[in-house]
């Protein structure tokens, strides 16, 4: 019988915070997700709002402090940079101007580095947003878990045909979802048709309302928790029938890391990859629920009765266990960026183990879009793809992408989220898409 680590704990601790996006892989829209002709059109809107925007961007240059307010800035590091510099603070001035409370930015390039930040980090003091703010990433987690994953297949000690049962034994079964015929490469392409718990509102009610992040958010869960809380309902489709975005698939490679390891599935990430890499603004930050500075704040909207538009919260305080090796990470843009270079341009995988990472299979519905292990690819507007992925959790949002010889990177993070439904978080995710697109293609 499966025994977890819960059961050794107390029985109740402060909580966990809440993960992913109300619909990362269904409303949400990507530069490629209409094809050529869509992105085409995005770019066009670009250029005609280019003059505006440069205006814009003159207005607010070097304004500080007070709500509704926005400060840019760049960094230049290296040679025939100005014209990304440029861009790059135009469309982080878009994003805020869409709504967003506050955008922070990072470029990387062969010739150097540029940041730009727009926006406010605190609501209350008017502190402008900067560019080394730690923010909450939410599902960009998932390719450094990935990564550790298969590094541990390059080492022999896990199979991506490994089924869950074999590591697990008894954890996931009922209602259709049966861990025997669910492989380690179902669950880290999203092919295993077990359900995401973060769709359960009496599991994680933070997510879902302010009274429920009020009541909850200090809230600790458990791993098997949350995967017995997904299992309560039916499997999805057959095990590598269809594909679904699903949580509960990482929260599982997370406790199948730990048990192949004898360590946390944290203590692998960052021994493998944060210490090596030197990404000095990445924490895993396990039951904190409190930020290192510096950090933007966060700011959810939720649905509210009687309150026209939701009401806007302080989500900053969260404990991260709601997520687990879904999306308990905290970052900034520059580590994303540096982790992303990294793995594309083959310092962390062994050549089939990458190769395997960029085994991506179409997403339905969007068929310009494809899923690795851990990673999406994503068409640009100039021609061609990038790898990336998104993250959300309350409050927090952020896009990275890199290109495919991981010579250009950039990682785009917002403090606030929206889900009442309406059309403002897409018109700021549409924004953001544009950035990242913008970046990659490097004025093309």
């Amino acid at each position: 019988m499966w025994k977890s680590k819960a059961e050794k704990g107390p029985a109740e601790s402060p909580a966990k915070f809440p993960a992913e996006h109300r619909a990362r892989y269904g409303a949400r829209r990507s530069p490629g997700e209409n094809g050529a002709e869509a992105v085409g059109a995005a770019r066009r809107r670009r250029r005609r709002r280019g003059a505006a925007v440069v205006l814009a961007c003159a207005a607010l240059a070097g304004v500080l402090g007070g709500t509704g307010t926005a400060a840019l800035a760049g960094e230049n590091v290296g040679e025939n940079v100005g014209e990304n510099a440029g861009a790059l603070r135009r469309d982080a001035a878009a994003v805020h101007r869409a709504g967003a409370v506050g955008v922070t930015a990072v470029l990387e390039t062969p010739n150097g580095t540029v940041t730009a930040h727009a926006g406010s980090a605190d609501l209350d003091t008017g502190a402008p947003a900067r560019a080394d703010a730690r923010v909450r990433v939410g599902s960009l987690i998932k390719p450094f878990v990935a990564t550790v994953a298969l590094q541990l297949v390059g080492e022999e000690r896990l199979s991506l045909d490994s089924t869950v049962e074999e590591w697990l034994p008894g954890l996931v079964t009922g209602n259709d979802n049966d861990g025997s015929r669910i492989t380690v490469r179902h669950l880290l392409q999203h092919t295993s048709g077990i359900p995401d718990f973060l769709g359960r509102s009496e599991l994680v009610p933070a997510f879902y309302s302010a009274a429920g992040y009020r009541d909850h958010h200090l809230r600790h869960y458990a791993d098997e928790e949350l995967v017995r809380g997904a299992l309560r309902s039916p499997a999805e489709f057959e095990p590598g029938d269809g594909w679904s975005y699903s949580n509960t698939n990482y929260v599982l490679v997370g406790l199948i890391i730990e048990r192949v390891t004898g360590r946390s599935w944290e203590e692998e990430v960052r021994e493998r990859l944060v210490e090596p890499l030197g990404l000095t603004g990445t924490e895993l930050p396990e039951d904190g629920p409190h930020l290192p500075a510096p950090f933007l704040r966060g700011y959810h909207t939720y649905p509210e009765d009687g309150v026209e538009g939701g009401l806007r919260v302080d989500t900053t305080v969260l404990n991260p266990t709601l997520a687990g090796a879904s999306g308990a990470l905290v970052s900034t843009p520059r580590d994303v960026d540096r982790f992303l270079t990294a793995l594309l341009g083959g310092e962390l995988l062994e050549p089939a183990q990458r190769a395997e990472l960029l085994r991506a299979r179409e997403i339905p519905g969007r068929p310009d879009t494809h899923y690795g292990l851990g990673i999406e690819r994503r068409r640009l507007s100039c021609g061609g793809y990038y790898w990336g992925h998104g993250g959300t959790i309350m409050g927090y949002h952020a896009e990275g992408g890199v290109t495919q010889d991981g010579e250009r990177a950039v990682t785009v993070a917002i403090n606030s989220f929206d889900t009442v439904g309406d059309d403002r978080q897409d018109l700021i995710d549409e924004e953001m898409a544009d950035l990242v697109d913008n970046a990659l293609c490097g004025g093309q």
